[in-house]
């Protein structure tokens, strides 16, 4: 049954909207965008395709957002925030088999970086931001190279540009869609739900 909890962390409290699992289940939990929040249409749609398929999903909002502030707070603080909640749902879901972290964009970058330390299973990355908008240079490829098994869903049209794939990497290509992944996303949530049960992630 869903429910809505505040988790304390070092940066203050995050929020978690939590669809839990079924026994030895995997959970998927994902993150929103900088200045978005976890109502974002693909976020949603992920959410709503994974716990159909039997998965638990939480989403989480960062402290920041919690607070009611749009600027993103640093990013060593985002990630020790996120650290944080990971750690309270794994004591809170014991009986979870896997964890598989993500989310949109900002959340892609934070899950990325903590996903080894997290112990995660692998990376759910929405509309990851390779550049800024018109500085290809300033790439952030790197952040995928977690050496976990990473999805990418990207549309051929953000202007934040489009990772290539690579060891580990697969990156599927979105035609007509931009940053927000909004004109089709239950066709984002079915890549997502594929690709999990291509690993047998899913019940």
């Amino acid at each position: 049954m869903r429910h809505d909890d505040e988790i304390d962390t070092p940066r203050g409290p995050a929020r978690i909207r939590l669809d839990p699992p079924g026994p030895a289940g995997t959970v998927l939990v994902l993150g929103h965008g900088a200045g978005g929040d976890v109502d974002a249409p693909d976020l949603v749609a992920v959410r709503d395709a994974v716990c159909d398929a039997g998965a638990g999903v939480a989403l989480v909002t960062q402290p920041y957002r919690v607070a009611g502030r749009r600027a993103p707070a640093p990013a060593g603080h985002l990630d020790e925030a996120w650290t944080a909640v990971l750690a309270e749902l794994r004591r809170r879901l014991p009986q979870a088999g896997r964890w598989v972290v993500g989310g949109r964009s900002s959340g892609a970058r934070v899950a990325c970086r903590t996903a080894v330390g997290v112990g995660a299973a692998g990376v759910v990355a929405l509309a990851f931001p390779l550049h800024p908008p018109g500085r290809p240079e300033r790439s952030r490829a790197g952040e995928l190279a977690t050496g976990l098994p990473t999805l990418v869903v990207n549309g051929d049209r953000d202007p934040f540009g489009v990772p290539a794939p690579g060891a580990g990497v697969e990156v599927v290509i979105r035609p007509g869609e931009r940053h927000d992944l909004r004109i089709d996303p239950a066709g984002t949530a079915v890549v997502v739900r594929n690709w999990l049960a291509a690993r047998n992630w899913l019940p």
